[in-house]
């Protein structure tokens, strides 16, 4: 899906639905925390709201958090998130692992926070998807969504991965990518070609499927 394409994509997907859908899955998708666990009543009623192909999966992960100890879920979201290369929840290390390119792609999603008005906190890298998801749900939904678009294959590999291993986590990925547009030719290729040979591990990218920081434009270029 090239720069235009997915601007199109993204206009067209953006609704009401589509944002509580990444507002909640980013929340899920966050680590354990007492301060999660009190908003799980609050997340669980505004479900409601969706139809059952987002909210059953969203649903799955409510209730694993719900009722798992905290000590339990810390340990199981490190060793998911932290510890499978296959699983990261930080979008540009799909297209680039650990290269210098990945520093060049991470400044794309900065500068696109602050063409919105956004400023990224310093606790996580710009590429989290939590942090993605919150910024598409309510800063700027046409460039987070377009952010999403330009790592679709990375984040199929993720949901993909978290269906494999029957992660309690695998609802936010479920619900968030049936938001999107379906993958299609060279995505889909992209897809397999990553499941097989995992996220690079040299400075080669996985090009035109990576985010090319000058492919997406940001915010501020739209205005």
């Amino acid at each position: 899906m090239n720069r235009i394409e997915r601007k199109r994509a993204a206009t067209n997907v953006i609704s009401r639905e589509t944002a509580l859908v990444h507002r909640l899955s980013a929340l899920l998708l966050e680590y354990p925390s007492p301060s999660l666990l009190q908003l799980l009543p609050y997340v669980k009623e505004a479900l409601e709201d969706l139809p059952p192909s987002r909210r059953n999966p969203l649903a799955l992960t409510v209730s694993h958090l719900g009722s798992t100890p905290l000590e339990e879920l810390e340990v199981a979201y490190v060793d998911t998130f932290d510890l499978k290369r296959r699983c990261s929840l930080y979008l540009s290390y799909f297209a680039y692992g650990d290269t210098r390119k990945r520093g060049v792609a991470l400044v794309q999603f900065k500068q696109a926070y602050s063409a919105a008005g956004m400023k990224a906190g310093d606790h996580e890298l710009p590429d989290f998807l939590p942090v993605v998801l919150e910024f598409a749900a309510t800063t700027d939904a046409q460039a987070g969504v377009e952010l999403l678009l330009a790592h679709r294959a990375g984040l199929e590999v993720l949901r993909r991965s978290l269906i494999e291993m029957d992660s309690p986590w695998r609802g936010p990925l479920i619900a968030v990518c049936d938001t999107l547009p379906a993958l299609r030719g060279n995505e889909a290729d992209a897809v397999e070609k990553l499941i097989i040979d995992g996220p690079p591990d040299e400075e080669v990218g996985l090009e035109p499927f990576a985010a090319d920081p000058l492919s997406i434009p940001t915010a501020g270029a739209r205005r």
